[in-house]
């Protein structure tokens, strides 16, 4: 398994990442444990969780996700071959549970959401501690268009920065990301740490696949000039490009079978792209899963590609996309499928 550093720490990370999001939800905790211990053996170094999963999440289930990982760490006694990384909830109203539905991006809600943290997962420190969301108004999860608000009550970023470098410097953060994130908001976080001498961020999780490389515009050139990589998150626009939803085939037990909110990538013009990457897979003799996953791998913004998956099946095929180097052949295909369709589900 290839490794790349991780921003600009000297940490060596694999270059697929296992996300756990199903764990707890649509995986139990044996399960949990058997996908980790396959991920490990297969190379795999980086784990990616969060304190709101798993996902969809809900007050019964939140914190489960981390729970199953610390209880592996604990009986595998493997924490020193991990780069463990979690993420801190910004605000939500659809979240009410999550420390009284106050949840912010400011002091009391981050040392309350670290603490919480390695508590669930059993460890004295968070390699990569993330931000789930921006605190302030802004477009992600798929909006596009930027609204100013009228009245920006937001915690401010260097307000947040300083509770992040404090929590380094007590040793129970290692390093630091955004997730969800525009360009302006990492710049800002970049430049912050730069003036105040406080610890920069190192990686930026935003969603990209062939359905939706929004990333391209603004932030590819950011993640690469400031050594502030991409940890792709849903490679596999929720595994719509494996190509087993087309034609509105709902296979049991699959995400979109179970759970209808996850419908950002089942419009009309995803399900066309869809269906070209599919067929170009076909002409080539590849798997489509596999395709869509090496093609991002292959970006040279991405430090790391993070899968998941329900089955050891489904987490065997895609640890296997390491091995597929795309031909120039196919990766113009891509681009034209992407000229004629680009981003049908940013």
């Amino acid at each position: 398994m290839q490794r790349r550093i991780l921003g600009s720490t000297g940490v060596e990370v694999s270059v697929l990442c296992l996300g756990t999001m199903t764990f707890g939800e649509q995986n139990t905790e044996h399960e949990a444990h058997a996908q980790l211990d396959r991920a490990l053996d297969a190379g795999i170094n980086f784990i990616d969780t969060a304190e709101i999963y798993p996902v969809p999440p809900i007050a019964s289930t939140q914190g489960v996700t981390e729970r199953h990982i610390g209880s592996w760490l604990a009986s595998r006694r493997c924490r020193e071959r991990i780069v463990l990384a979690t993420k801190v909830a910004g605000p939500a109203d659809w979240l009410p549970y999550l420390r009284n539905g106050q949840a912010r991006l400011d002091r009391a809600n981050i040392e309350a959401a670290v603490d919480e943290s390695l508590r669930r997962l059993r460890t004295d420190y968070i390699d990569l501690y993330q931000l789930h969301w921006p605190d302030r108004e802004t477009n992600f999860f798929g909006k596009l268009g930027y609204e100013h608000p009228l009245n920006d009550a937001s915690i401010p970023p260097l307000e947040t920065l300083e509770v992040l470098g404090d929590l380094v410097t007590a040793g129970k953060i290692r390093h630091l990301g955004v997730s969800n994130e525009t360009p302006w908001g990492l710049m800002r976080f970049l430049e912050l740490a730069e003036v105040r001498g406080l610890p920069r961020m190192v990686s930026i999780q935003n969603p990209y696949n062939l359905l939706n490389r929004s990333f391209e515009v603004g932030l590819a050139e950011v993640a690469i000039r400031e050594q502030c990589g991409l940890l792709a998150y849903s490679p596999l626009a929720f595994g719509v490009l494996s190509g087993k939803y087309l034609g509105g085939a709902r296979p049991e037990n699959a995400r979109l079978t179970l759970f209808e909110r996850f419908s950002r990538y089942s419009n009309s013009q995803s399900e066309w792209a869809t269906g070209e990457y599919v067929a170009l897979a076909s002409k080539h003799g590849l798997d489509p899963a596999q395709m869509a996953l090496a093609w991002v791998t292959s970006r040279p913004f991405v430090t790391s590609n993070i899968i998941g998956a329900t089955t050891l099946e489904q987490l065997d095929a895609n640890l296997a996309s390491v091995e597929l180097s795309l031909s120039e052949e196919v990766v113009a295909g891509i681009e034209e499928i992407h000229a004629r369709q680009p981003n049908p589900a940013p």
